[in-house]
């Protein structure tokens, strides 16, 4: 198993100055366009919108396109909260031959697989309490995806 960063001694929210932003209190239309009269900025902090529990809470950037088909692609930061339970159909980090590995979690019959999106990536089996029948194929869970943040064409990066 990879080691754990340090984890925080502070208790949640605290330590981590805000980080407000603004935000428009109308949604986007993602259908048919609605007014924009009603546009009024309020703040937001975005430490509250994406890390709910910041004791738990990651970061890692992707890489690579296994995930490509769920609109993860290389580059990308996550957001990992490890105290989420894990259940088919989301997306998590496993350890797998000592690295990390981004995929979605599927049962299969009794067991639980971890499968890309590129279509062309094999699944694996997770290791269950009992193990994996000693192949070492397996993998372990990590940490489930909460949010992902992915750059549009011509948005700026910060990545270096």
């Amino acid at each position: 198993m990879l080691p754990l960063p340090p984890r925080s001694p502070l208790p949640p929210r605290q330590g981590a100055a805000a980080l407000f932003c603004l935000l428009a209190t109308e949604a986007v239309s993602a259908g048919f366009p609605s007014p924009a009269d009603d546009y009024v900025e309020a703040r937001i902090d975005l430490n509250v919108e994406l890390i709910p529990r910041p004791l738990s809470t990651f970061f890692m950037r992707v890489s690579g396109d296994a995930m490509q088909g769920d609109g993860i692609v290389d580059g990308d930061l996550l957001v990992i909260d490890r105290s989420v339970d894990p259940r088919p159909g989301m997306v998590v980090v496993a350890v797998h031959a000592g690295a990390f590995l981004l995929r979605r979690l599927a049962r299969r019959g009794a067991e639980l697989w971890l499968v890309a999106s590129d279509g062309t990536s094999p699944p694996l089996v997770l290791v269950s309490d009992e193990g994996s029948g000693g192949d070492g194929a397996g993998a372990d869970l990590w940490g489930v995806v909460i949010h992902a943040v992915h750059h549009l064409a011509g948005a700026p990066s910060r990545r270096h």
